[in-house]
Parts: structure tokens; sequence; C-alpha cells
């Protein structure tokens, strides 16, 4: 087996650059697309509480804003990778971008008619244009510079999602929590009026945030438009006329995508992992307020932005790393580490499990563009499809916060945190074993 591929990184990658002078502009305008979709997703962990305190939802009603966003990830993810190979690139990143401010938009007349499946669909549409953001963001990253060092680089990158999913809640805590919490009996003296009126604030506290979120996707999508960046031509593919072609991809390799078996492996411990991710991630505030009771909404969300800033810290850690460790190992570490972080979080009371969720963040951090970049070694004129499969695997998110949510309303958030052991344990498997690409032929693209 091919020293280089088996081992992920290899001790090539050391050496090698990050990326290449050709590519710098690209890679700056591409990085940007990373930090700004984390506004879209990890908003989600404050619309949970927010929602559910205000349209009185059980755990399981408000998880669907998971399902239904990463539902719009999995459905867009096969279009999008055709849509790829028949537009470009470019073009591609453009329509994601719009469709984005589409969703973000539907934001404020469903603040307006107060209908919670009207938030759903506005978080559906747009998470289709961020799922054709992540099929061709992710692989796009990976070429644009040395294969020996696309798994380091596409870390590097994803680091910038983590900065925005740090800021996020901030945001969220400042602009949409209003801090204003009633028990339940003092909910059940209001009258229809009074709840109303409070139910209609709640709301409205959405509109202010979702407006600017929609001006900076229409914003990048202007730099975008203006920019000139390269495409990458698969063997036997066409592309618009005016493409600045700067190379071609080797020919698929013999035989169907699907006998790619670490890529297989791949997306499946993508599914597990964003599932493990986002279920996590989710419920950082309802456990902290169960673990620690009496503790208000604006200081268990100070816990978020904690294990966002891990989350954070280990991207950027973890992109130098890899300099000298193998991106396959150090996911080996990483993963086990959440696994007995999630044993903590399931077994202890009091202090412990709440730092125990905190530092998960730090070491969920390299997991999905190194599971991503892995994923994808050897593809050739696959990669597209393989990134849609990849993308596509993020379904995860809104089944697992959902299945937790379940176990979370018939037992507790804490017995909930089982399923994310269970994630953790395949991304294990992954790490140490599936994810070894099939040899290649002498000279083909590693």
């Amino acid at each position: 087996m091919n020293t280089s591929a088996s081992s992920g990184a290899g001790s090539s990658s050391n050496s090698a650059p990050l990326t290449e002078r050709r590519f710098a502009i690209p890679f700056v305008l591409i990085t940007s697309l990373f930090f700004l979709w984390a506004l879209g997703v990890n908003l989600n962990d404050i619309l949970i509480p927010h929602l559910k305190k205000a349209f009185h939802l059980t755990d399981l009603q408000s998880s669907l804003i998971q399902s239904a966003f990463f539902g719009g990830y999995f459905l867009s993810a096969l279009p999008a990778g055709w849509l790829l190979e028949k537009i470009g690139y470019k073009r591609g990143i453009l329509a994601g971008l719009l469709t984005c401010a589409l969703g973000a938009f539907l934001f404020i007349p469903a603040a307006s008619v107060r209908v919670y499946g009207f938030f759903l669909f506005a978080l559906f549409v747009m998470a289709c244009g961020q799922g054709v953001l992540e099929v061709a963001a992710n692989p796009y990253v990976t070429i644009l510079g040395p294969a020996e060092s696309s798994e380091r680089r596409l870390n590097f990158a994803q680091s910038f999602n983590a900065v925005g999913a740090l800021i996020t809640p901030i945001i969220g805590k400042a602009f949409i929590l209003s801090g204003i919490e009633y028990t339940a009996a003092q909910l059940a003296v209001m009258t229809t009026d009074q709840l109303d009126a409070y139910s209609a604030l709640e709301a409205s506290r959405v509109k202010g945030p979702y407006l600017g979120i929609t001006a900076i996707f229409l914003l990048v999508a202007a730099l975008i438009y203006f920019a000139k960046l390269p495409e990458i031509q698969a063997a036997g593919e066409s592309l618009p006329a005016d493409a600045d072609v700067i190379g071609e991809e080797s020919a698929p390799p013999v035989g169907s995508i699907w006998r790619e078996k670490h890529l297989i492996s791949g997306v499946i411990a993508q599914f597990f992992y964003v599932g493990a991710q986002v279920g996590v991630t989710s419920f950082v505030i309802r456990f902290v307020q169960h673990a620690l009771p009496g503790t208000p909404e604006k200081v268990a969300s100070n816990y978020l932005k904690w294990h966002l800033l891990g989350f954070m810290i280990g991207r950027f850690a973890g992109s130098a790393t890899m300099k000298s460790i193998a991106p396959n190992k150090l996911l080996a570490i990483f993963a086990a580490a959440s696994f007995v972080c999630g044993g903590i979080a399931i077994a202890m009371t009091g202090e412990a499990p709440v730092w125990a969720v905190v530092l998960i963040g730090f070491f969920h951090s390299i997991m999905f563009p190194t599971i991503f970049a892995l994923s994808l070694k050897n593809l050739g004129a696959h990669t597209k499809r393989g990134s849609s499969l990849l993308v596509m695997a993020i379904i995860g998110g809104a089944l697992f916060p959902a299945l937790m949510g379940y176990i979370s309303d018939r037992s507790s958030i804490q017995t909930a945190f089982f399923v994310p052991l269970v994630c953790y344990a395949y991304v294990l498997y992954f790490a140490v074993q599936g994810f070894k690409p099939p040899r290649i032929a002498s000279g083909s693209r590693v």
C-alpha cells in the first residue's frame, strides 16, 4: 500500500507548504465562507432554547430545529454535486450564497406571523444553500495546494468556521436571548393577551440578527462574483467557456464510487460525528441547567461559549499539530478523549460533567475536516460526488439531536449523552482502520 496514502498524512506532509502563492487569493476567499456559514449553523444552538421558550416546546419539538436544518443539508447534497459538475465551483458557490441569503431573510416574515413551522422552513432553505457551499468549499480547499498537506489545509480553513462558531453565541446572547424567564406557575396565571405579548416579544428578537446575516451573505456573494477563482477540471468534464481552468483531475478509479471503501467508511464516520457534535452542542445549555439547577439561561450560555472556544482552539492547534502527527492518529486520540469526556458527563454529578461537556468541544474540533479530507483521498474525478456523499452524512445532525431529545423527555438529558458515545466509537474505528484508501498505481494522483 502506498505509504502516503495509507497514513493519511505521511512524513512528506511535514515539509509540504500549506498552499501555493498562485492559490493565495482563492484560498483566502474560500476560507471566508467557512467563517460565514458558522453564523447559520451555530445560531441554531441559541434558537433551540429561545424558540422552546417562545412557543412552549418540548425538548423533542425544539430539536426539530436541527432536523429541519440538517435535513436541508442532506437533500441538497447530491443536487449540489451535480450542479458543480455542470457550472463549476464559482457559480455553484454563488448559488449557495444567494440561497442562504433567501433563507435568512425568511426569518423576518416568520417572526411576524409567529408560526413555528415557518421558522423551520426558513432554516431548511438556508441549510440548502449551506449544503451547496459545503459540497463546493471543502473539496476545493483540499486541491488548492499540495495533496500531502490537504488535511492540514482543510483543518486550517475550518478553523475560521470555529471562530465564527465562537462569535455566534455572543451575538445570540446579546441580540436574541431576552433574559426574561417565567416559571410554569407564572405562565399558568397569565392572561391570553399577556402570553401573546410575551411570545411576540420573544419571536421578534430574531429579526435584527437574521437581517444582518442576509446582508453579509449578499456582500460575500458580490466579492466572489468579481473575484477570479480557478476551476479544477475532471477528465472528460465540461465547464463554462469563461472558466479559468488551472488543471485536470485524474480519471476516476476503476469501478463505481461505491467500491471506494475508505469513502464509505468516511461517510458513516461523518454521519456519526456530525450527529454527536450537533447533539452535544444543541443541549449544552439544557445540560448545564440540568446538572446545575437554577442556572439562568444567560449564565448557562457562557458554558456554550467556552465549549465553542475550545472547538476553535482545537482547530488551530490541530492544524499545527498535523505537521508532526499523522491526521488519522490525531483523529484517533481526539475520538478516544471525546468518549472519555462523554462517559464523565453521564456518570458524574455536579460541575464535573458540565466541564467534561465543555471540554468535548476541543476534541470535536478536528473531526469534520479530517474525516472529510481522509475520505476524499485518491478519488480523482469522483471527488465532487464523494464530497456530496460526505455532506449528505450531515443528516446525522438532524437525527441524533432528535433522538437525544426523545431520551431526555423520557429520562434526562444526562442519560441522552449515551448517544454520542456510540458515535465516538465509530469515529475511533475510522481513524484506526477505516480511513485507509486502496493501493494506487505509481504516478497516480494521491
